[in-house]
């Protein structure tokens, strides 16, 4: 079989919490869905997905369907099914702690406070896969996490994340085509104003 990657965004099914700050990988799974031409039409694995070509690499798209806290119940079945490495694995995943509208790409490491990404170093007792982090801002001060997460943005943040969540769909482009160190290198800076792709 020829190298396959998963591109898994992470977020919660359903209309409740669709445009929700926790919800931002799978919007960006969706545009990677919408630019390359790939029906996430196959429910299986406890996940919506899809495959096709980006970049000349085969790829399946994927959002897990058990809530964001059990994400690694269905990346592992599918990693499994289909004999896929861990380093075949992107996520893509909305975060906290870096600023709001930058996206930051790592190789491997901790999940943070992150629970979907607990979950995924979980069920594959491995840490060491590749995730796109998109910073969705932080809460004030007082502000309960879980509920700050599944707050959607305002007009004006709704812009600057949908540019956020285009360069994070950039960077699996680039992944694929040119390596995970060239996107870092290119992605992981503060202001994408210097950034001319």
């Amino acid at each position: 079989m020829n190298a396959l990657y998963l591109v898994a965004g992470l977020g919660n099914p359903g209309k409740d919490y669709k445009g929700t700050r926790h919800n931002v990988g799978f919007d960006t799974v969706d545009l990677l869905a919408e630019r390359h031409g790939i029906s996430l039409n196959k429910a299986k694995f406890n996940a919506l997905y899809g495959d096709g070509m980006i970049e000349g690499e085969r790829v399946f798209l994927l959002k897990p369907t058990t809530y964001m806290n059990n994400s690694g119940i269905a990346i592992r079945e599918f990693l499994d099914f289909y004999k896929l490495d861990i380093d075949s694995l992107i996520v893509i995943v909305d975060d906290v702690d870096i600023d709001f509208g930058a996206i930051r790409i790592k190789k491997k490491g901790s999940a943070g406070s992150h629970n979907g990404l607990k979950s995924i170093i979980y069920h594959l007792i491995d840490d060491n896969f590749k995730r796109i982090k998109i910073g969705i801002g932080n809460k004030h001060e007082g502000e309960d996490l879980a509920n700050f997460v599944l707050s959607r943005f305002s007009k004006e943040d709704r812009i600057t994340i949908d540019k956020a969540i285009n360069y994070a769909a950039d960077s699996v482009s680039m992944i694929l085509k040119k390596g995970v160190d060239e996107a870092m290198n290119t992605y992981n800076r503060r202001d994408f104003n210097e950034l001319s792709l």
